[in-house]
Order: structure tokens, then C-alpha cells, then sequence
């Protein structure tokens, strides 16, 4: 570890970009028994990503990874606390706590190992052009790193957010949940350039909290990867 992770606190912030499902609503929330709108697990990702970036900058970016788990909701206007535990020489796991309670862990490592890809049935690839919400995504949702914004870069949220949408659009019908993803960085990908992801349906199986599906999702910009996913929601 070239520099230790430190503690760092936010409050929580449901994006309206989300609204399109409808747990990410108010009366969508309510329906299915919570008290308010439950904020996105990216926006919760990009919490828990404050403390990695702000540590090892953007080396973790372009050559990092990730793996986190969603425990339970974050709730609009939540504070949410970002404690760091264990920070070896391994990797550094970081939780994210809500009144002592934790909703959502990553585990972060500097250097990612490669992901293997995984076969399935594929889904209709996403192309499109990575404007500026895509680079101010976390400081609108509350984390504070402006680093994204300065050097006209996604944030680290970019890659689940596009894995979300094959589920959104291809997979699922009504809410769902994103409930984990592994992340490996493989590069930066400017505003401006052309995104290009591709995913594979590589398991489904069901739970007692309902009916899984795993993707194995790769993404470049220009052509080069920057990003490779296997991304679970319920």
C-alpha cells in the first residue's frame, strides 16, 4: 500500500437520474415497504470509493479494482459513514454504515487481478458518448473528490451504471436490486469519447430474497478496455 486509506462521511443523495426504477422512487419505495426512496447502490459505491481515490489517486483508476456487496438500503438523506477496517498490504476494505449499521463493504486493491471471462447468452450492446454526467456523477451525489471533474474523466461509478442498465433494459421487468459487482479497471476513459459495453447472461438461480442474474460486462472507450464487471442484482 503506497498510502493508507482514512475514514470520511457523507450524506446520502438519490439521484433523479434513477427514477426509472421505480425502488428509486418515493412511492416506489413505499410500495415495496420502505419509508422513502432508496438511493442507487452506484451512488453508494461512489461513497465507498472516496477513500481508495483519495489515497492512491488515479493509478487505482486506471490499473485498481474492486469488489462490494450491498447489505441493506441506504435511504435520501441518510448520513452515511465510510469506516475503513482492514488495510494490509493485500487490500483495503472500506464499510458503509448508516446509524452503526452496515449497509454496504468493498474490498479495494490497487492492482486488480484479471477477471476471466465467463460465456453465457449475450445481450444487445450499449454504444454511446460519455458526456459530463458521467465524469460529475459522484460530486452530485455527495462524494467530494473533485478529481474526475478536473481531469474531464468518468467516475469509477460509470462501469456498475452501465452493467445496471443491461439489467434495466434487457433483463428485468419492475425494481430490482443491485446487490454486488466485482470491478477491474483496466484504463481512464475521457468525456467525449465512444463507450462501447458488451454483456453475457452467465448465471440465474434463485434465492430467498428472489430471483438472481450474474453478467459478465466489458467496456472501452476509442476502442481500448477500461473496464471489466461480473455484476449481480436481485
Amino acid at each position: 500500500m503506497t498510502k493508507q486509506l482514512a475514514d470520511w462521511s457523507t450524506t446520502a443523495v438519490n439521484l433523479p437520474e434513477h427514477a426509472s426504477n421505480a425502488i428509486h422512487t418515493d412511492d416506489g419505495a413505499r410500495a415495496a415497504g420502505f419509508e422513502a426512496a432508496l438511493v442507487a447502490g452506484v451512488t453508494t459505491y461512489a461513497y465507498l470509493t472516496h477513500a481508495p481515490a483519495a489515497a492512491w489517486g488515479l493509478d487505482w483508476l486506471t490499473r485498481g479494482g474492486a469488489t462490494v456487496r450491498f447489505r441493506q438500503p441506504v435511504i435520501d438523506g441518510d448520513r452515511v459513514d465510510c469506516v475503513v477496517g482492514n488495510n494490509s498490504s493485500v487490500e483495503a476494505r472500506v464499510e458503509a454504515r448508516v446509524g452503526g449499521t452496515t449497509r454496504a463493504e468493498a474490498s479495494f486493491v490497487e492492482v486488480a487481478q484479471p477477471l476471466v471471462v465467463r460465456e453465457g447468452p449475450m445481450l444487445e450492446p450499449q454504444s454511446f458518448v460519455l458526456d459530463p454526467s458521467w465524469s460529475d456523477y459522484g460530486m452530485r451525489g455527495g462524494d467530494s473528490i473533485s478529481t474526475y471533474v478536473d481531469e474531464g474523466i468518468a467516475h469509477p461509478t460509470s462501469w456498475p451504471r452501465i452493467a445496471n442498465e443491461f439489467f434495466h433494459t434487457q433483463v428485468v421487468r419492475g425494481p430490482w436490486i443491485h446487490v454486488r459487482s466485482v470491478i477491474q479497471h483496466l484504463g481512464a476513459a475521457r468525456v467525449g469519447a465512444a463507450i462501447t459495453a458488451t454483456a453475457a447472461v452467465v448465471d440465474r438461480f434463485d434465492s430467498r430474497a428472489g430471483k438472481r442474474a450474474v453478467l459478465d460486462v466489458r467496456i472501452s472507450a476509442d476502442g481500448e478496455p477500461v473496464a471489466a464487471l461480473e455484476h449481480e442484482a436481485i
